[in-house]
C-alpha cells in the first residue's frame, strides 16, 4: 500500500496558485490580472520562491494583505515582492519583467530588521483574501490599481471568492489564533467576514506599507518597530 505524499507548506501554495482562477462577476470598468495564467515566468519564479523559503511544514503566523498590486505580486506572484527585491534579497531573478513597488520597499526593510528573509519566511506567511491583482479604468481611460473594497458592488461580487480563499490559506496550517491585517479599512472588512465565518481569533490591524511610505515616511522606523512588537505579542 502506497503512502500518500505529504506536501510541504510551499508545495501546497504552489499547487493552489497554479489552479487559481477568478470566474465571478466584476462591475464595469474593473478587471482582474492573473499572473499565474498570463505569464509563464511568474509561475517559475513563484515556484522557486516557495521551494526556497517554504519547503517544510512549519506552522506560520498569517499576515493578511488587501489584494496584490500589478507591480508587486501582480508580476512576481509573491506577495509584497517586486522584481528588484525578488532578485536582490530573495536571490531569484525575473528576466522578462522589472518592477519597483512601494509596499515592497517597506516590507523588505521590515524583513531585514527581523533578521532576514530566511527567518522571516520561516515564521510568516503573507497572502491576501483576494490573491489576484484588481485594476480599474479611471476617468483618463487608464488602468490603475484597485482594492476589493473600493466599490460596494465589487466587494459583493468577490466576497464568496475571498471567503473560499481565506479558508484555503488556513488549510496550509497557519496560526489562526492571532492574525495580522494590513490596512485599517482592510481590517474592518476582514472583521466583518470573521463575524460570519469564525475563521480567526484575534485580528491585529497594522497600517498598510503603502500608506506608511506615502503619508508617514518620516515615521517609517517607528512603524517598523510597531510591526515587530506586534509580531512578538
Amino acid at each position: 500500500m502506497k503512502t500518500k505524499k505529504v506536501l510541504s507548506f510551499g508545495e501546497q501554495v504552489v499547487a493552489y496558485n497554479r489552479q487559481l482562477c477568478y470566474t465571478g462577476e466584476l462591475p464595469a470598468d474593473f478587471a482582474v490580472i492573473n499572473p499565474f495564467q498570463e505569464h509563464a515566468e511568474t509561475r517559475q519564479v513563484m515556484e522557486q520562491f516557495y521551494k526556497k523559503f517554504y519547503h517544510d511544514n512549519h506552522r506560520r503566523k498569517f499576515i493578511i494583505g488587501i489584494n496584490p498590486s500589478r507591480h508587486g505580486a501582480g508580476i512576481t506572484g509573491v506577495p509584497f515582492t517586486d522584481t528588484k527585491r525578488l532578485k536582490d534579497i530573495c536571490g531569484i531573478e525575473m528576466k522578462t519583467a522589472y518592477s519597483h513597488e512601494v509596499s515592497s520597499v517597506f516590507v523588505y526593510e521590515l524583513i531585514a530588521q527581523y533578521g532576514g528573509a530566511v527567518p522571516f519566511f520561516r515564521d510568516f506567511y503573507i497572502n491576501s483574501p483576494f490573491p489576484l491583482a484588481i485594476i480599474r479604468r479611471n476617468e483618463r481611460n487608464s488602468w490603475v490599481n484597485a482594492n476589493y473594497y473600493d466599490d460596494k458592488t465589487l466587494f459583493r461580487y468577490v466576497k464568496p471568492f475571498m471567503v473560499a480563499t481565506l479558508k484555503q490559506h488556513l488549510s496550509l496550517g497557519v496560526d489562526t489564533q492571532r492574525v495580522y491585517v494590513l490596512g485599517k479599512k482592510n481590517a474592518d472588512f476582514i472583521k466583518r467576514i470573521n463575524l460570519e465565518e469564525k475563521l480567526f481569533g484575534e485580528i491585529v490591524p497594522l497600517e498598510h506599507p503603502r500608506f506608511i511610505l506615502q503619508y508617514k515616511s518620516k515615521q517609517k522606523e517607528a512603524f517598523i518597530t510597531k510591526y515587530l512588537e506586534a509580531f512578538a505579542g
